[in-house]
């Protein structure tokens, strides 16, 4: 991961609130190399600048006793259109990337490169493979009431609530920045050939 100066315009938020029924087993306290796959994607977004980070939904007490800010989904169980909405709106800042918990291979290449895309839109979103990674913007603040019409409205798929945003769809990247884990097998696999993901902590 890279190192780069904290700016108070950049804030990160990690969604958590997922049911991980596929994983069978609440895939953020999952660990790989060391650390939970929340506190790698934390650990990714402050590496890329971020002056704080927040995580959105989950277990709460289980996140604060990684030494992590936590706050409430505001729409539990609604996707993560509500997860975003609930970011954007506890955070501060003029731009702030939102990711899922669950990343094998968190990149703070990955959030600077979509960060430098935003330019003047209201939304920088990686493409791959021709399909746009909403779980991996970033947002500008400006954008939350926009969202939050659409929410209202009754829609709750990222890619369909933007309707009123600038979009700017990142092209590049490298596909393991993206690579999540919903089932066991999408976990890491260790050098002795098992899967490389310790044991869920807490």
């Amino acid at each position: 991961m890279i190192s780069s100066e904290r700016s108070v315009d950049f804030e990160g938020a990690v969604l958590a609130g997922g049911a991980s029924r596929r994983m069978g087993t609440d895939k953020a306290f999952i660990e790989i190399g060391g650390l939970t796959m929340l506190q790698g994607v934390v650990a990714a977004l402050y590496d890329a600048g971020a002056s704080s980070v927040i995580v959105v939904g989950g277990d709460a007490d289980r996140v604060e006793a990684q030494g992590l800010s936590c706050v409430a989904d505001a729409w539990p169980s609604e996707g993560p259109l509500g997860g975003i909405i609930t970011a954007l709106a506890s955070t501060s800042a003029a731009t702030v990337a939102v990711l899922p918990c669950d990343l094998t291979r968190p990149s703070a290449t990955a959030i600077t490169e979509v960060r430098r895309a935003l330019g003047a839109a209201d939304v920088a979103v990686p493409v791959l493979n021709g399909r746009a990674e909403w779980l991996h913007a970033v947002w500008r603040r400006t954008s939350l009431n926009a969202l939050e019409r659409s929410f209202a409205g009754g829609e709750r798929a990222p890619r369909r609530a933007v309707g009123e945003l600038r979009v700017h769809r990142l092209l590049d990247g490298d596909p393991r920045w993206f690579h999540d884990a919903d089932r066991p097998e999408d976990l890491p696999i260790a050098p002795n050939g098992s899967p490389d993901q310790g044991k869920p902590t807490g």
